[in-house]
């Protein structure tokens, strides 16, 4: 290997150690893009009806602030107090479990099920539990980290929003120049899939949240709305939001009565089997088509290795992954691959037949000269 080639690969591989060392901060700047893009849309919508720009960024941020606040106050105390409250009756609650499941086997015969086994169990389980919910109510207080984060966010989504066309063309002046004109129309292909996305996902959060606030309403639960708030919201993160927005109303149900609980549980069972079967259907597979298995993993891979920021930004990192891959390595090298092949193989035999032509005069010239 020669001065250059190892200068050049050790070059590179501490540009990779860097990214790496700053993948938090870039996720959070991929973050600001993907809200900046998606707000984008809307004050494009509030100039075509004669609005200013810099009205309609106005108007756009305080809304979303607005409604950051209004959620925040809506979900945050209630289940602040409530976890606290959960925490104190764990002993109770176990206890009230206990003799249910006492009074249940006078109905079920122990031959074919002994409940007691069961029961003598659950006094193991309240350390656990306590440990748990303890540890819960440390990530709900530890909001620090979190504010810091979403304040650096929503500056630099108003930076974007500001003047996003230096920010565009500093990205773009970074691909060769022959590819330029093909990286915008991947960078536009991008931001409609993104706005796509980012409008599907409002309208199953927004239907999510009703569905789950009717439920929660009819089943008595307190606190329907916080719950119905949080289902939605959850339902930004694939696959494991749904998992994560049953936990919260179980755990408010216990607190009246065991069996709506278990109803509760029967509900968001219910509410994702709707999900799957009409929402995704007419909704998001509209919009965006994504394999059910590629969300699935992109949740666990982006998870392990960016933690719950990778979770949150699953989905557009693998929009933005696939459009790429697509368009750069799909479209750009591998089709026209074979089309290399063609094209080397026919300069390589018209350069054959000139050399055989060169060939050929040389040997009709040579016997006249001679002559």
């Amino acid at each position: 290997m020669s001065l250059g080639k190892l200068i050049g690969f050790l070059a590179f591989a501490i540009s990779l150690y860097i990214l790496w060392q700053l993948r938090q901060v870039l996720l959070l700047i991929f973050a600001a893009v993907v809200f900046a893009i998606a707000l984008n849309r809307v004050v494009r919508s509030l100039q075509q009806r004669g609005i200013k720009r810099g009205i309609a960024i106005v108007l756009t941020v305080i809304s979303l602030l607005t409604i950051l606040v209004i959620l925040s106050a809506l979900i945050g105390p209630s289940f602040a107090g409530q976890l606290e409250q959960l925490i104190n009756l764990v002993p109770a609650l176990l206890d009230r479990l206990r003799n249910w499941l006492n009074s249940l086997q006078t109905w079920i015969p122990e031959q074919v099920f002994n409940i007691r086994n069961l029961g003598n169990l659950i006094p193991r389980l309240q350390p656990l539990i306590t440990q748990i919910l303890g540890n819960a109510y440390n990530w709900f207080s530890d909001l620090l980290a979190i504010f810091l984060n979403l304040l650096l966010v929503i500056v630099l989504t108003i930076m974007l929003l500001a003047s996003p066309t230096p920010y565009r063309r500093g990205l773009i002046l970074l691909f060769p120049a022959f590819y330029r004109r093909r990286a915008v129309e991947i960078i536009d292909e991008c931001e409609r899939t993104i706005v796509a996305w980012m409008s599907a996902t409002l309208i199953n959060m927004a239907a999510i949240a009703t569905v789950s606030f009717i439920g929660l309403s009819v089943l008595g639960v307190r606190l329907a709305l916080a719950n119905a708030l949080l289902a939605g919201l959850l339902e930004f993160i694939p696959n494991v939001g749904p998992v994560l927005s049953v936990i919260p109303p179980m755990a408010v149900a216990v607190l009246d009565a065991p069996w709506k609980a278990i109803a509760v549980l029967v509900l968001y069972l219910l509410i994702q089997q709707f999900e799957a079967y009409l929402l995704v259907p007419f909704v998001m597979r509209q919009q965006v088509s994504l394999l059910p298995a590629v969300t699935l993993l992109s949740v666990v891979i982006f998870g392990n290795f960016f933690g719950f920021l990778g979770v949150f930004l699953s989905v557009p990192l693998v929009i933005v992954s696939k459009i790429w891959l697509q368009e750069v390595l799909i479209k750009d090298i591998l089709n026209n691959w074979h089309k290399d092949e063609k094209n080397n193989s026919r300069q390589d035999s018209i350069k054959e037949k000139d050399e055989q032509g060169s060939g050929e005069a040389e040997t009709t010239i040579l016997p006249s000269s001679l002559s």
